[in-house]
């Protein structure tokens, strides 16, 4: 499962440059008509801007991935290139879903709680709840 990211890597990059050429073309026309103050803000803005790109960035390939294997069940959560992984025996895993859509799926082994499914919809959560059951009662 990964997260909706409807923008690639260099489209994010190219619409950042176009963003900052137009700001700074714009500042520096009114740099020489007289209006300095307009430059400090332009590099302002810029900066901020290009803050909450690199921050929407670390986060735009996180990914989930379980495995189901006959003796474990293995799952990878990414978030921000931190890895995190998880084993459980297939046998002794319960799937915990909540009463209502928005709540998340549980992985739950041993005193040990997974979120999972934090990409999917919420409409998706529930059948996905269900198959991973499905799929958890095949191998016990």
């Amino acid at each position: 499962m990964k997260r909706n990211c409807s923008v690639s890597p260099r489209q994010f990059v190219l619409f950042y440059a176009s963003l900052a050429l137009f700001s700074t073309v714009i500042a520096a026309s009114l740099l020489v008509r007289g209006a300095w103050p307009v430059l400090p803000f332009t590099g302002i803005e810029l900066l901020v801007v290009g803050v909450a790109f690199v921050i929407y960035a670390r986060h735009a390939v996180d990914y989930e991935r379980i495995r189901l294997y006959p003796n474990r069940l293995v799952i990878e959560q990414v978030s921000a290139q931190r890895v995190t992984q998880f084993e459980f025996n297939p046998r002794w895993v319960r799937i915990e879903h909540g009463a209502s859509p928005r709540d998340p799926v549980k992985v739950v082994s041993r005193g040990q709680t997974v979120v999972v499914g934090v990409h999917l919809a919420h409409y998706r959560r529930a059948p996905f709840a269900n198959e991973l059951r499905a799929a958890l009662a095949r191998c016990g």
